[in-house]
């Protein structure tokens, strides 16, 4: 007998915030979907098996557990874990956490039902990073590139424009000659209804709707369902990218919530909390996440993702983006000051890290002197900023002439490279022209991290031109 006609279980012996515990069970699997029905024959509600053995279940219920009790609820578990139907058509379509459609649209066509899981993918298949994205911001495409296969995180603060930047990266991101292939992900967990309106509005009026499927969770949905959002979205991805050969930026804001979420289920579990109350299995819980993207040994498609996460009083030793930094490839910082000077986006270079960049730039890729110019502006901006906290204490006076050049090459270099506007869409080559107009305010002898050969192209192509 299948379990779609087996058991009905009357044997709840606890409620408890989102979770349902029922004892004397059979047979029971780890991720199990379950169908709950309310007393008196009510509304019937979905789950999934979080915890079994000893003959005793607990389950998450998604829509909560109001109106349910130990007496009259009836549970029947279905054999089969949490699915979500793939087809190329979930692009434009725009649906709620765990993969419904918010849209008015028709159901999704399925070509294949997948586990929201995934699999594991075996280290040996994997291939490494290469080729970059290009988002079309300048302080990401010239500094810290974005390669395809990569996690390369967004660390931001509460206050801060992450999710018009996370909006501008899907407005504008793409693979220059190979837009047909490229496709994005888009997974917002906690967000509010005013969010959720911008991100729908952006991307319609836009078009980058057509290319993009969003899951979008709520902040007053059951916080059970951020659970299942991100894995919702990436069982999207990993269906376009390893089934229809494309190449997928998956873009998750923001990891905070989710991560709230899953220390308010450790806390209904009566489980020992580790750090600040997160449980202990959040790093393992965030690696199975965060892995999932990558490219594999034979397959044309790619994975690459873009987590967002708002750091608690801007705190990069918290939990989150500090487990996030062990399990990624870099991080993009998106900075406080930047922002209280008015500089969009306030993305500070500085503590930003993209560890796979050198696998995504150079001849054929970007342009050849893209390596040079990322070092030599690196090396500007950070000698203009030492001598701004000099200037506070000694005052501008005391400084020499190269001094004040690199005090104001740091101003411009905010104002000109990382400032543009919010649907300004630069190219690589754009952007590295950029830092070739900027590096005009040196003399020759101050780019000792161009090779000279280079420099002599740039001015050979009016690109570099000393006063």
């Amino acid at each position: 007998m299948s379990k779609e006609t087996s058991i009905v279980y009357r044997t709840v012996s606890d409620v408890s915030g989102p979770l349902l515990v029922v004892e004397h069970t059979h047979d029971v699997s780890y991720n199990e979907v379950v169908k709950i029905r309310s007393p008196g024959g009510g509304e019937l509600l979905t789950g999934t098996v979080l915890e079994t053995g000893r003959g005793r279940a607990v389950i998450q219920v998604f829509e909560g557990t109001s109106g349910l009790d130990t007496d009259l609820t009836s549970v029947r578990f279905t054999g089969e874990t949490m699915k979500l139907p793939v087809s190329t058509e979930i692009l434009g379509r725009v649906l709620d956490g765990a993969g419904n459609p918010l849209d008015k649209g028709p159901p999704l066509t399925a070509e294949d039902h997948w586990d929201i899981y995934g699999s594991p993918i075996n280290p040996y298949a994997r291939q490494y990073p290469r080729q970059p994205i290009q988002t079309g911001l300048s302080s990401i495409d010239g500094l810290n590139t974005l390669v395809r296969g990569q996690k390369l995180p967004i660390f931001s603060g509460s206050g801060l424009p992450h999710n018009r930047i996370a909006a501008q990266i899907v407005r504008q991101a793409k693979i220059p000659g190979e837009e047909s292939e490229f496709a994005i992900v888009f997974g917002a967990m906690g967000i509010t209804a005013t969010e959720a309106q911008y991100f729908m509005d952006s991307f319609e009026e836009t078009g980058a709707l057509e290319h993009t499927a969003l899951f979008l969770n709520l902040a007053d949905d059951p916080a059970i369902e951020r659970i299942i959002t991100p894995r919702a979205a990436l069982t999207a991805a990993e269906y376009l990218a390893y089934t229809s050969d494309m190449h997928v930026l998956v873009i998750l804001t923001d990891m905070t919530n989710y991560a709230e979420a899953l220390r308010e289920i450790s806390a209904a579990r009566s489980e020992i909390p580790g750090r600040r109350g997160y449980p202990g299995y959040l790093y393992t819980d965030l690696s199975l996440i965060y892995e999932r993207a990558g490219r594999i040994h034979g397959r044309k498609g790619t994975i690459t993702q873009m987590p967002i996460l708002s750091m608690p009083q801007d705190d990069m030793t918290h939990p989150i983006p500090d487990l996030t930094g062990y399990i990624t490839e870099g991080q993009i910082i998106v900075g406080r000051g930047l922002h209280r000077r008015g500089i969009y986006p306030p993305i500070d270079p500085g503590p930003s890290l993209s560890r796979l960049m050198k696998e995504g730039i150079g001849e054929g890729m970007t342009r050849f002197d893209h390596k040079e110019i990322q070092a030599q502006l690196y090396y500007g901006y950070s000698e203009g900023r030492d001598l701004r906290d000099l200037v506070a204490v000694v005052g501008s006076e005391a400084l020499t002439d190269r001094d004040q050049k690199y005090l104001k090459f740091a101003d411009k270099f905010e104002s000109e490279f990382i400032n543009q506007g919010e649907f300004e869409d630069r190219s690589f080559e754009q952007t590295l022209d950029i830092g070739w107009n900027l590096l005009s305010d040196f003399p020759e002898r101050e780019l000792k991290r161009i090779d000279p050969e280079t420099i002599t192209w740039a001015k050979e192509q009016t690109l570099y031109r000393p006063s």
